[in-house]
């Protein structure tokens, strides 16, 4: 400051006294966020002591992230400090975990020595924003369940809860698994089978079977299943066939089989194995032996 701490400063004057170089003041006063108090007789820019401590506060805020355009708001009265910092906590938030996922994506390239196609593919996939993973989501239930009035809404449910988003911190097996189930969930050909099976569900259902049946039907296959395999129960036995006779009670055994076969296809198993990964499972929760015995039992009876 000069000797006089009400005389004017000029802009070299303003440079010393907070130690910002003139070049940055400038710009930020052509910017409108240090506005001149006045101007010499010369023309050049005269700023008071007021503008000292509004200098410190534009460079506290640029140091924290802000843009200058923010930094006009908060010293306008527009915005407050706190109502800025929180929208920088969010936005910082966002990118710590976007460089989470790029970590992820780097350290699954270096493990599969993947080539830089792949890992184009990778990165794209995995960065995409929570908002787009969602429009994919919400794309893939919609065709699945478009005009399926009478389709058990647990299953809709289900599949409306699609992880729209990685983990916090993602392992490179979540970043692969789920790179892969964005691939399928926009695949036409998987979209159809997933379509073909909600409407198999729909005419199973009519309207009139209670809400969830059909979750509460595949835990009973899964658990039947295994215990039939942990017996060694051949799937043609008569045993076998008591054990169908518990589970799908008196409904059409070739119809169960048109259903289970769909369900258990390649891509089916594999989208359930996918989202177990990304939930932090494992691919085991596919469960295809079990409904793999479930099946071969049922076509031992109907010739299938």
């Amino acid at each position: 400051m000069t000797e006089n701490s009400t005389a004017p400063l000029t802009i070299g004057e303003l440079a010393r006294a907070t130690g910002l170089p003139v070049r940055t003041i400038r710009h930020w006063s052509d910017q409108g966020a240090l506005p001149p108090v006045g101007r010499s007789t010369g023309g050049y820019r005269l700023y008071d002591a007021a503008s000292v401590a509004r200098l410190e506060l534009i460079r506290t805020l640029r140091e924290l992230g802000l843009g200058l355009a923010e930094v006009r708001r908060v010293l306008s009265g527009e915005s407050s400090v706190a109502e800025v910092a929180a929208a920088h906590v969010a936005a910082l938030d966002a990118q710590i975990r976007a460089l989470r996922v790029t970590r992820a994506v780097l350290s699954t390239v270096a493990k599969r020595g993947s080539t830089a196609e792949e890992m184009t593919l990778m990165n794209r996939l995995a960065r995409l924003s929570a908002a787009e993973r969602g429009r994919i989501v919400a794309e893939f239930v919609d065709e699945t369940f478009r005009g399926l009035d009478t389709a058990d809404p647990a299953i809709r449910d289900r599949m409306a809860g699609l992880p729209a988003d990685l983990p916090e911190d993602p392992t490179p097996a979540q970043v692969d698994a789920w790179v892969e189930l964005a691939e399928l969930l926009q695949d036409p050909g998987f979209r159809a089978e997933m379509r073909t099976a909600a409407e198999l569900n729909a005419s199973d259902h009519g309207g009139s079977a209670p809400e969830g049946e059909s979750l509460w039907f595949a835990r009973r296959l899964v658990r039947q299943g295994a215990e039939a395999r942990r017996r060694g129960l051949d799937p043609a036995s008569p045993e076998a066939g008591a054990v169908l006779g518990e589970l799908i009670g008196d409904s059409d055994p070739a119809a169960v089989l048109k259903r289970l076969e769909l369900m258990t296809g390649d891509r089916v198993a594999r989208y359930r194995e996918l989202l177990a990964t990304v939930k932090g499972g494992a691919p085991a929760a596919a469960h295809r032996e079990e409904f793999g015995w479930v099946v071969a039992a049922l076509r031992a009876r109907t010739g299938g």
